[in-house]
């Protein structure tokens, strides 16, 4: 089962955007555009509330691989 975490490898901030392009297999660049546009349009602050919550509930792939390697 495919898991979603935030990226380690493609963030520019805390890595949510990166994890929602490695999720969905699309370039992270065009969820960044995206949320900007989201961001601009919604007066800003929705936008930053949402990426905060999104950085507090989405794990770190490096904290949380880890636990999904099968035991021999």
């Amino acid at each position: 089962m495919k898991k979603f975490y935030r990226s380690t490898s493609n963030r520019q901030v805390a890595g949510v955007c990166g994890g929602i392009g490695e999720y969905f297999n699309i370039d992270p660049t065009l969820v960044r555009v995206a949320y900007v546009l989201f961001s601009i349009f919604s007066v800003g602050f929705p936008g930053v509330l949402a990426y905060i919550l999104l950085t507090l509930i989405i794990p770190s792939r490096s904290t949380s691989a880890d636990d999904d390697i099968p035991q021999a």
